[in-house]
């Protein structure tokens, strides 16, 4: 396969939720090649909230912000027709409590995604879907040993997810299996990229629930959960992605994984830099996630910053953005 991003004529991809956390930093990359031509999907293309994504290098050339929802498959093929390639990066997270999870996240998670891939079918000229997945896909498995390295292999336990109501795991879950068999049936390549906690810089001017999790170590009225965690910077996503969809040998899953951290171990870290903060003071004892094996992605070239860069670039950024004082 040629390389699905390669040669020197202007490519067109699709990148979905382009508004996101993660997205933004996608279509940041993907204009600051100068190689791509990008349709972003979002749900108001003149929301405020979008300016960032207008305010990006090439974006006056090469971006064109699409209105879509994923749940209305005419929108979403309207936006991947004539793209080449797509990232399915939206992804439903409820910031509320759930009342139906099969209304509210289930069904959008997984009826978004075949959406995107039935559109990338028929459109006929998209050579790769890369999709963002997430480790809730992997991670959930019952008697799972902490010190037993997981890698793309593990698929998180839907039954157990159902009954511990983990819908967030469920959804990711769901929707990444439906993609492989999706592309089982009508051979669409399908790629998916599983991270761990997202953390690193905004580009977007509101807080994202990943992004939330390191807000609350600095803010001492929140509940901190003291475990072993898993991070890595939303930057080095966006390259993982890039260069998936770009490696002609890439394929099925990739974890994405840099950074195992205890809690407290960052919250000791970040004290030393920030000490006027008034830290977490409530803490309730969880059970560690165990380590995950990103080889896979490595042996494709992907390399990852330093957990210190990251964690700084976090906080100075939530400082810009006005989340912290």
């Amino acid at each position: 396969m040629e390389a699905a991003g390669g040669g020197t004529t202007m490519k067109t991809v699709c990148v979905t939720g382009a508004g996101g956390f993660v997205a933004s930093w996608l279509v940041e990359r993907l204009l600051a090649g100068g190689r791509y031509m990008v349709h972003g999907t979002v749900r108001d293309p003149g929301d405020a909230k979008n300016a960032h994504l207008l305010g990006l290098d090439g974006a006056a050339e090469r971006l064109r912000l699409l209105k879509a929802d994923l749940l209305d498959y005419g929108s979403v093929a309207a936006a991947i027709a004539g793209c080449g390639g797509v990232f399915h990066v939206a992804c439903p997270v409820p910031d509320y409590a759930l009342t139906d999870p099969e209304v509210e996240i289930l069904a959008p998670a997984v009826t978004g995604t075949m959406n995107v891939l039935r559109a990338c079918s028929e459109a006929e000229v998209v050579k790769r879907v890369v999709v963002v997945s997430s480790l809730s896909a992997v991670m959930i498995k019952p008697e799972w040993g902490e010190c037993k390295v997981m890698d793309e292999g593990c698929w998180s336990d839907v039954d157990l997810c159902r009954t511990t109501e983990n819908w967030y795991c469920l959804s990711k879950t769901l929707a990444e299996r439906e993609a492989f068999d999706y592309a089982k049936r009508t051979g669409i390549d399908v790629v998916s990229v599983c991270p761990s906690l997202v953390i690193g810089p905004l580009l977007q001017p509101t807080l994202n629930a990943s992004s939330s999790v390191v807000v609350d170590f600095l803010k001492g009225d929140r509940l901190v959960k003291m475990k072993l965690r898993h991070f890595v910077d939303v930057r080095d996503v966006a390259d993982a992605l890039l260069l998936v969809y770009e490696s002609p040998a890439a394929s099925g899953r990739y974890i994405c994984n840099s950074h195992p951290r205890l809690v407290s171990d960052v919250i000791k870290l970040l004290k030393s830099w920030y000490p006027t903060y008034q830290y977490a003071t409530k803490f309730v004892q969880v059970s560690h996630e165990p380590p995950f094996s990103s080889k896979k992605l490595q042996a494709l070239g992907w390399k990852f910053r330093p957990f210190e860069e990251t964690l700084r670039d976090s906080v100075e950024s939530f400082k810009a953005a006005g989340v912290l004082d």
